[in-house]
C-alpha cells in the first residue's frame, strides 16, 4: 500500500532538513518497498509491505533522518487511498479561484480533538477555514498587502500543536502522479 508523508517546515538541502537522497534512504532503510520525494518541501511517497506498519516506518524514517541531519519535525502520514477520498470531497468547488490567493489543505495533530465551527476566520482575514475534516483543515488564503496568510501559523496557534499545510494543486498533484 502507498503512504505519504507530509513534514513541517523543510526544504530539502538545507539546514536541519534531509537531502532528497537521505529523505528517500531514510525510508527505504525503514523497510519501506519504494521511496519517492515530491518536490522539497519535505513531501515523500513510499510503498509499505502488504503486513508492515506505516508508522513504525515512518518512526524509524524519523529517527534516522533526525542522527543523520537534526530534523525534529513531524511527518503527518496519510495512505493514497485517503487521499483520494479527501479529493474526491471536493472541499474547494464553491471557491471563486480569482479570489483567494491560494487553496491549502493543513495536516493536523493526531491530538486535535475539538474542531470548531466552520468558517473560521483569522484576525487579519486572510486565512478562512472552510472545513475539517478528521485531520486536516481545508482553507484559502488571501494577500493582505504584500503577504498572503498563513493556514499553517493560524492553525498552530488556535490548536497549540504543530500542523504542515500544503497548497491543494499540490495534494492533487501528488494523488495522480502516484496513485
Amino acid at each position: 500500500m502507498k503512504y505519504a508523508v507530509f513534514f513541517r517546515n523543510v526544504n530539502l538541502g538545507r539546514p536541519k532538513s534531509p537531502s532528497k537522497t537521505q529523505l528517500e534512504r531514510a525510508f527505504l532503510d525503514a523497510d519501506a518497498v519504494e521511496a519517492q520525494s515530491f518536490l522539497t518541501n519535505g513531501t515523500i511517497v513510499f510503498t509499505a509491505r502488504p503486513r508492515s506498519n506505516p508508522t513504525r516506518i515512518l518512526t524509524a524514517a524519523a529517527e534516522q533522518l533526525q542522527s543523520e541531519c537534526g530534523l525534529v519535525e513531524p511527518g503527518f502520514l496519510r495512505s493514497l487511498a485517503y487521499l483520494r477520498e479527501l479529493i474526491a470531497l471536493d472541499p474547494f468547488v464553491s471557491v471563486d479561484q480569482s479570489a483567494v490567493y491560494s487553496c491549502c489543505a493543513t495536516f493536523l495533530h493526531a491530538k486535535v480533538s475539538a474542531l470548531p465551527a466552520v468558517p473560521l476566520e483569522s484576525k487579519r482575514k486572510d486565512v478562512e477555514v472552510l472545513r475539517f475534516t478528521s485531520g486536516e483543515a481545508m482553507s484559502v488564503c488571501r494577500k493582505i498587502g504584500n503577504t498572503p496568510g498563513s493556514p499553517n501559523a493560524f492553525l498552530e496557534k488556535l490548536f497549540d500543536l504543530p500542523a504542515t499545510t500544503r497548497n491543494w494543486n499540490t495534494v492533487i498533484r501528488l494523488v495522480k502522479k502516484h496513485a
